[in-house]
């Protein structure tokens, strides 16, 4: 169900409790924290236990907490007004400067330790700036819409289920069980409550603790707005407009009293705390018709059904057309040609078909059938077992040649400014191209005949040409459409391999060497190096004077290039994610599994049986000073 539908549902059970308070029971999720812990990670009990807040859904209902609040505190109070961000809650502990856990929230007493991941995120300092004393502050991890949009892109290219909103997106990054995975979901986090804070004077006011944790170094939130009850309410219209224009996706806003001491003194129920509420936004779902369900072909020929629709207004654009994603999709919703549907934007960002309203069928709905044969080239499409996606079966489909050639210059891969689809669609239709190869192949007579091309248009076009003949090794693999590679493992293969001719020729044994590469890339890469046509592809390539860069690894700054780490057990001074890290500057590839190929085990307090096959091999052990010797 929606968020709003979610929140109607709860606000019908805390009347129906009020109105028959015997029949509430104990369980009951209005008494409780929503979540659960998952077993796979350890747990973690905080010392602070982290509420949910009660919810609010117009101005008045925000005049009368703020007259509770002030009853209670017998004095007019300021408030502080924060968007609400849509992510997943955390809880960060620093001790002597240093993040040493990271929690979910969990029931809100017990969480899940994912400080692996944590660490993995941008923008977050691992060491504060100058304060040296204990600090737990409470933030939320999230996804930004563009970094939303990119990854539903990719997991819709290569037929594996799209995530609904960036709230789920963001829950499932940050649980993933390898580090790696989260590292390249591009999450952020804004933290926005001290909830202890010992070796520095107390915060008199929430906007005190605010700049305390910026001047920290801590990513925190700048979008608030501070005043009375009047300030506040005056502020709720403005941001209904105003959250389609963020980064980040929120739903709805949290208003706070300022003054610390009363926020301590009001305390809080065994859900909430009282002297702060969240206000959530009206729920921008809008009625609209499919008036046709079409179906596309993706560069890996993924066969997408998409909703053509009645254009409408929803969250700051108009819509006509919107992704299905697949055909289990259509069917669970059972939307159909002349069906009545609800739409919104999953994250503000990408329009989505929430259901279909079958009590306003007229009988004239027709059923969506999905094709088993292409839409563009007729051949025939086949669904895998264990799959949702339909693919062409056709190499030399079209519309797979198209969609590859605009992801190949498109910006995460060759980045080839102003060679946009309408200039591909061009160039295909006047034959100027039949591949991505024969844009190297360009002059400036093939562009000058093209509709609305001038000289100085077409100079610059040729220009952004050359500059992609010496882009990094990392992004021609990226570009060159290999299933399941993409920035990443692109960024991964040219770190450890010299160029382009040495991914070609390895083994899976050699690819699954790489840290973070496992099975199914690597057995993706060798197909698709072992294809003759792909291998003329790069022929074509180099033909053209394309000359991929390899990563530069400089002399002298790289002491321990071509070494390889593993690390055990709990180190002194050092996480586990630390030591990494500085092995890796270094130049060391860190691994999990000690084989003969290891140079040296790092073993702390509790190591295990990564400790004993050391020993049986006869791989050197260090301990923590060892290595940091090593480092220097």
């Amino acid at each position: 169900m929606t968020d709003a539908e979610y929140d109607a549902k709860m606000r019908e059970l805390q009347q129906l409790e009020q109105d028959f308070p015997d029949l509430a029971r104990a369980d009951s999720p209005t008494r409780h924290v929503g979540g659960s812990r998952d077993e796979k990670f350890a747990p973690v009990t905080h010392e602070v236990p982290l509420l949910s807040l009660a919810n609010t859904f117009s101005g008045d209902e925000l005049r009368d907490f703020a007259a509770r609040c002030e009853k209670l505190a017998e004095k007019p109070l300021t408030y502080v007004l924060e968007p609400k961000i849509d992510g997943l809650t955390i809880a960060l502990t620093y001790e002597g400067g240093r993040l040493v856990q990271a929690a979910t929230r969990g029931n809100g007493v017990v969480g899940e330790n994912v400080l692996e991941n944590v660490l993995t995120i941008a923008g977050l300092p691992h060491r504060l700036k100058d304060f040296a004393g204990r600090l737990l502050v409470r933030g939320e991890v999230y996804m930004p819409k563009a970094a939303f949009a990119e990854l539903n892109e990719q997991r819709e290219e290569q037929g594996e289920t799209t995530f609904a909103n960036p709230r789920n997106a963001a829950a499932g990054s940050l649980r993933q069980l390898d580090a790696q995975v989260t590292a390249g979901r591009r999450l952020a986090v804004w933290l926005y409550d001290i909830l202890l804070l010992a070796g520095a004077p107390q915060p008199k006011t929430h906007q005190d603790a605010l700049n305390f944790l910026r001047e920290q170094g801590l990513p925190v939130i700048e979008e608030t707005v501070c005043g009375d009850i009047d300030t506040i309410v005056a502020a709720l219209e403005p941001w209904q407009q105003k959250r389609h224009t963020l980064a980040y996706d929120i739903d709805g806003l949290v208003l706070k009293v300022d003054d610390e001491q009363v926020r301590q003194e009001l305390g809080s129920t065994a859900k909430a705390p009282r002297a702060s509420i969240a206000y959530k936004f009206p729920a921008e779902a809008v009625e609209t018709t499919v008036l046709d369900i079409q179906v596309g072909v993706g560069r890996t020929g993924v066969l997408t059904p998409l909703a053509v629709l009645e254009p409408v207004w929803v969250a700051g654009s108009v819509i006509s057309k919107a992704t299905l994603h697949n055909e289990d999709n259509v069917a669970e919703k059972d939307i159909r040609v002349g069906d009545k549907v609800l739409l919104h934007k999953a994250g503000d960002v990408i329009p989505e078909v929430i259901k279909a309203l079958p009590e306003k069928r007229t009988g004239a709905e027709q059923p969506f059938v999905m094709p088993h044969t292409c839409p563009e080239c007729g051949s025939p499409a086949r669904r895998e077992e264990g799959q949702a996606a339909w693919r062409c079966l056709n190499a030399h489909c079209p519309a797979r040649l198209r969609e590859g050639i605009y992801h190949f210059v498109s910006r995460p891969a060759m980045n080839i400014e102003g060679l946009g689809p309408q200039l591909i669609n061009q160039l295909l239709a006047a034959g100027k191209i039949t591949d991505a190869a024969d844009i190297f192949t360009l002059t400036m007579e093939d562009l000058l005949p093209l509709p609305r091309m001038g000289q100085k248009s077409a100079e610059n076009v040729l220009n952004a040409i050359d500059a992609a003949r010496t882009r990094p090794l990392s992004s021609l693999l990226a570009a060159l459409g290999i299933p399941y590679v993409g920035g990443k493992a692109g960024q991964l293969l040219a770190e450890n391999f010299p160029d382009l001719a040495a991914i070609s020729h390895a083994t899976r044994e050699d690819l699954l060497a790489v840290d973070a590469i496992g099975e199914i890339i690597a057995d993706s890469v060798v197909q698709w190096f072992a294809q003759p046509k792909n291998r003329a592809f790069l022929d074509k390539l180099a033909a053209g004077g394309v000359k991929p860069q390899p990563v530069q690894k400089q002399a002298g700054e790289q002491p321990l290039a071509g070494q390889t780490f593993v690390l055990t057990g709990t180190l002194p001074n050092l996480t586990r994610a630390e030591a990494k890290a500085r092995l890796e500057a270094a130049g060391a590839k860190v691994t999990d599994s000690v084989s003969k190929k290891t140079s040296y085990v790092v073993a702390g307090e509790a190591a295990g049986s990564k400790l004993a096959k050391a020993a049986k091999l006869g791989i050197p052990v260090l301990d923590e000073a060892a290595m940091l010797a090593l480092l220097s």
